[in-house]
């Protein structure tokens, strides 16, 4: 029987999960350490689901630490640290479980939240961060691919009372003693780094369905994906390049752009691994008719991230290595492969 403190956190973990603008498709994770069992998200997963199906891990926190210190190479899928006799469906740990693990705190939160990647993708997001977390103890991370490069550099950042990490190019984590105190900094930190979206032109459906004609392309059922469209702003933003790991693993390298006389038929014969998107400036988004949820959800937070850039920000985009090495990595392989399965949806 699970404790009142897990049920709880399986109650945030849903709330948090079934909220966009802090968590898409599978990503993010949440924790919980109890009697020396570290249960974490499995890789995968939906917070969402949480209430519907298991989707915990148990991980022998000890041994984790002991191997993190050494910096054994097995923390990286925690694989071998997961307490077979506990997870009956051999559901695998979450890519950051070594994040959690270093972590002090009872719970952990780990979202995407749009309002924190805003500000995390920008050049100077380390000075942006500490304006708005004024008297909240915190400690910026710069980015490192997510697993045991990220842990790695949050262990020399992490410093007495830190509840709170800004991770560069990549979200939010918060902590705490309790589920409930957990929540509280979760909706403190996220007020304070929220700024108003720009509002966006409504989309050109009509234009867009012609554009559509011949294709493997349609609307998207997310009406906020159309913003990364119509808001020019956004267009500029999506044509630099990539700004964290999700888009590169669910959309892959940057935005599809059509120029202006493009059509999605004519994009779509013209790469050999089509687009999931793509962009028509000024009139809004299409999407592959087979696009899967986890690509939908990011191409929504997308939108919802470029919104509240500020114009005319300086950026800091990933670099194509940066790129090259989330793309060829077994743990978000394994994601992709449940994603594609449909197996992260039941």
């Amino acid at each position: 029987m699970n404790t009142p403190e897990f049920e709880a956190l399986l109650d945030l973990s849903a709330r948090v999960g079934a909220d966009p603008l802090l968590v898409q498709g599978a990503g993010g994770n949440t924790s919980i350490k109890e009697a020396g069992t570290l249960w974490i998200k499995a890789s995968g997963l939906w917070l969402a689901h949480a209430r519907q199906r298991d989707v915990m891990v148990p991980v022998d926190l000890d041994p984790l630490l002991e191997a993190l210190g050494r910096d054994d190479p097995a923390c990286e899928k925690a694989q071998q640290f997961v307490i077979a006799d506990k997870n009956p469906a051999g559901l695998r740990p979450s890519i950051e479980t070594t994040v959690h693990a270093l972590m002090p705190q009872k719970i952990v939160v780990h979202v995407h939240c749009v309002e924190t990647i805003a500000v995390a993708v920008q050049a100077n997001a380390e000075a942006v961060a500490a304006g708005r977390l004024e008297g909240i103890a915190h400690a910026y991370v710069p980015y490192a691919r997510p697993g045991l490069p990220l842990a790695r550099e949050i262990s020399k950042r992490l410093g007495d009372g830190v509840a709170v990490l800004i991770l560069g190019n990549h979200g939010l984590v918060v902590a705490g003693e309790t589920v409930a105190e957990a929540e509280a900094l979760l909706n403190t930190v996220c007020a304070r780094m929220r700024a108003a979206p720009r509002q966006a032109q409504a989309p050109d459906k009509a234009a867009l369905l012609r554009l559509a004609m011949n294709s493997d392309y349609a609307l998207p059922d997310i009406e906020a994906v159309h913003a990364a469209a119509t808001d020019l702003e956004s267009v500029k933003i999506g044509a630099g390049g990539s700004l964290y790991p999700d888009h590169v693993i669910f959309l892959g390298r940057g935005l599809t752009i059509a120029a202006p006389n493009d059509t999605a038929a004519d994009i779509g014969t013209s790469h050999a691994d089509p687009p999931p998107i793509i962009v028509f400036p000024g009139k809004g988004v299409l999407v592959r008719k087979d696009i899967n949820a986890g690509a939908l959800a990011m191409a929504r937070c997308f939108a919802d991230v470029a919104a509240r850039v500020p114009a005319g920000a300086r950026l800091h985009y990933l670099s194509d290595a940066e790129k090259a090495e989330l793309l060829g990595w077994d743990a978000e392989k394994y994601r992709q492969e449940l994603n594609r399965a449909g197996q992260a949806l039941q």
